[in-house]
């Protein structure tokens, strides 16, 4: 990969006279080796899109913009967003974004590209560790539209990420997202990567879209209501645990009986196609019976 001319995170912050922003959680690799990692995971090259999340000081979007892809760049501090627009606001394939990427419109950059019968945007992003859960689920509401996703997180949070059903990692977050992503390690990133260093180290993981699901359901949303709901009694019974959602025991027990699952079964030990299953029927119930 061609290098690029962009200075090192803390010349940058004293070029600018700016500091991290404890509050923000704001912790920016300088490990140039780690970006090169992203960067070759998100297929980034002239004619591709990619989305950065959180682009800080502007490191990891120059060497996207060296594989000569176009950069969507989101940043909502302030400061942050008048070094982007000073050390790299030159050049033709930047756009800047100063929102907030939890709320960012991603389908107003993807619709475009896929209507033009162009690949869909890679997403990349070292994302902030309080905000992990609420941005992968910002992300899976524009899941369909939009390529790999290749995202820094606490290495914590990557192994529950990547950990398999009946696994003491394995989650609710990992049922749902492994629906419709298959999830894979790009790297381990330590805490001295970073200016400053954080209290833990982190991984970059690889979120890419499967071709189809691991089960259809007609309603996305009741999938993550269901999936979020028998987590929270993770160590109950599937039967028990369905309690959250169904009407009474008899009506969970339908639903387990269609699915064909075992019903004392813990709902940490169901894959993603299993609590599809699980959806399908509460689907075709309720179509069956609009008022039950």
């Amino acid at each position: 990969m061609t290098d690029t001319p962009i200075p090192s995170p803390a010349e940058l912050l004293r070029r600018h006279g700016l500091s991290p922003r404890k509050s923000w959680g704001q912790n920016f690799l300088h490990e140039r080796e780690i970006h090169y990692e992203i960067v070759g995971a998100s297929r980034a090259g002239p004619g591709r899109t990619v989305i950065e999340i959180g682009a800080g000081l502007g490191t990891l979007t120059a060497h996207l913009l060296a594989t000569g892809a176009r950069v969507e760049a989101i940043e909502r501090d302030r400061d942050l967003c008048l070094v982007l627009r000073a050390e790299l606001g030159g050049q033709p394939q930047f756009v800047l974004h100063e929102a907030d990427a939890v709320r960012f419109d991603y389908a107003a950059v993807a619709q475009p590209l896929i209507d033009a019968g162009q690949s869909p945007p890679a997403v990349v992003g070292n994302l902030p560790y309080q905000l992990t859960g609420v941005l992968l689920f910002a992300l899976l509401e524009h899941s369909a539209i939009t390529g790999p996703w290749i995202v820094m997180v606490q290495r914590e949070v990557a192994d529950r990420l990547c950990a398999e059903p009946g696994s003491k990692r394995y989650g609710g977050v990992t049922a749902a997202l492994s629906r419709v992503r298959r999830i894979a390690r790009v790297c381990a990133v330590s805490r001295g990567c970073f200016l400053p260093p954080p209290r833990v180290d982190s991984a970059v993981i690889r979120l890419d879209p499967r071709p189809t699901p691991l089960g259809e359901v007609a309603d996305p949303n009741e999938y993550l209501r269901l999936v979020r709901t028998c987590f929270q009694r993770r160590r109950k019974t599937l039967a028990n645990a369905l309690a959250g959602v169904a009407v009474d025991r008899e009506q969970a027990l339908r639903w387990i009986a269609a699915a064909e699952i075992d019903p004392k079964i813990r709902p940490e030990r169901l894959g993603p196609a299993q609590f599809a299953a699980l959806q399908r029927a509460r689907e075709a119930e309720a179509t069956a019976s609009p008022d039950a």
